[in-house]
Parts: C-alpha cells; sequence; structure tokens
C-alpha cells in the first residue's frame, strides 16, 4: 500500500510540472496517458506483492514439509529379549519359558506322597521358588541399568522438541514421543509378568507342601496292617 501511494504521488507531480499546452485536446490527453501509465504502475505493484505473497507462502509449505535429519528410537527389540533371557536362571519358572505348562505340572504334581522322594521333591519346590524371585530381581536390575540409555534418548527427543523447524518436524517429535512411552509400557508389562511368575511359584511351592502333607496325613490314617498267615517263629527254631 505505501508503494502505491509513492507511486500515485510521482505521476501527480510529473502531471504538475508538464509544460501548459495551449489547446485543451492535447492537455487531456497527456493526463489520460499519466492516468493510464498510473493504473499499470500500479498493476504492476499488485502483481509483485501477489509474487511475494506467493512465495512467502511455497516458504512455509517447504519449512512444513521438511523432516528431522535424524531420528532416536529406544532399542526396545534388544531390551524386551535381554529381560525375557534374564529370568531364565536355574530352575524358574518365568512367563517366557518355552514349555512353562509342562514344567509346572512335572514339578508340581498337586496332591500325592511319596517317603522315598519327598526331601528331593520339597528341595526341587524350594529351588524353583528361589530362582524364579531370583529371575525377578535380576530383570528389576537390568531394567534399572536400561535407565541411562533412555535418559539420553530424552535428552536427544528434548533436544529436537527445542530446535524442530516446521509442522513436520514436531509431528515426527510427537510420534518419537509417543514410541517411546509405547516401549516403557511394554517394559512395565515385562516386568509385572515377571513379578507375577515369582509369586506364583512360591504359592504352587507353598500348595504343594500342604497337598503332600495332606496325602502323608491321609495315608497314616487309613493304613491297615497286613493279615498274618499264622506261622510263629521262636528262637532255635529249625
Amino acid at each position: 500500500m505505501r508503494k502505491r501511494l509513492i507511486a500515485v504521488a510521482v505521476l501527480v507531480g510529473m502531471a504538475g510540472t508538464l509544460t501548459p499546452v495551449a489547446q485543451a485536446g492535447a492537455f487531456a490527453t497527456e493526463v489520460t496517458q499519466l492516468l493510464n501509465h498510473a493504473q499499470l504502475v500500479m498493476q504492476y505493484i499488485r502483481q509483485g506483492e501477489q509474487l511475494v505473497n506467493e512465495v512467502k507462502m511455497y516458504e512455509n509449505m517447504l519449512r512444513n514439509t521438511k523432516q528431522l535429519s535424524g531420528q532416536t528410537f529406544g532399542a526396545i527389540q534388544s531390551d524386551i529379549s535381554a529381560l525375557a533371557n534374564i529370568v531364565q536362571g536355574g530352575m524358574a519358572l518365568s512367563y517366557s519359558l518355552a514349555n512353562l505348562d509342562g514344567e509346572f505340572r512335572a514339578r508340581y504334581p498337586n496332591y500325592g506322597y511319596s517317603a522315598n522322594t519327598y526331601y528331593k521333591d520339597y528341595a526341587k519346590w524350594s529351588q524353583t521358588s528361589m530362582d524364579t524371585t531370583l529371575g525377578t530381581l535380576r530383570a528389576a536390575g537390568l531394567q534399572g541399568q536400561q535407565l541411562q540409555s533412555e535418559q539420553t534418548v530424552l535428552a536427544s527427543l528434548r533436544t529436537m522438541s527445542q530446535t524442530s523447524d516446521g509442522q513436520m518436524q514436531a509431528l515426527q517429535v510427537v510420534s518419537q514421543i509417543a514410541e517411546q512411552q509405547v516401549q516403557q509400557l511394554m517394559k512395565l508389562r515385562e516386568l509385572m509378568m515377571a513379578d507375577m511368575s515369582s509369586k506364583q511359584a512360591y504359592q504352587a511351592t507353598t500348595i504343594q507342601r500342604q497337598s503332600a502333607s495332606e496325602a502323608a496325613t491321609q495315608r497314616f490314617f487309613t493304613w491297615t496292617p497286613e493279615k498274618s498267615d499264622g506261622k510263629t517263629y521262636q528262637s532255635g527254631w529249625k
């Protein structure tokens, strides 16, 4: 708008400095030409302003479609695999055990008693419960170690969010943050499964001990002596 006013002022000044022409028709022709030139100049100015706006619009479009040079994602697959493996030490009944159902039934047969193997069975139950608890503690310790790398990832995302330029980069940062939230939920679920495995192994050991004790008690009270064949034995008998 300012450029338009300047152009009009220049043209008016030019009209004021023209040498008077004797004939009115010639003077009118000159004024008409000046006005036509003014209109043409104003049209060029409008076209120039429109071109500037279009250039700015394209600049915004390019800025909003510009992607981040590099994105940061956590090593969720390796972290999950490490957590699944660390809980499988010794005789632990971990959630990631391949034949969990078969192993559980073999170690905890439920109601039954065998005097010859009771101490061996008790040792097996106790070791299973202890190893499962230890695996849960190892999983918690491993997640504690992974916190350092996760802090590095969050620091990188924080920097990206502060320096993002345009809608596309901002959306990519938000996408990475959402992906990190999913990873944390997956690790939390895995830690909860490890904790559940430890508690259920302890519960199974307790129930199995009670079942074996009840079975032994039942056997004691329902035992009947063998019938005698009537033979007696004395010292010196031949």
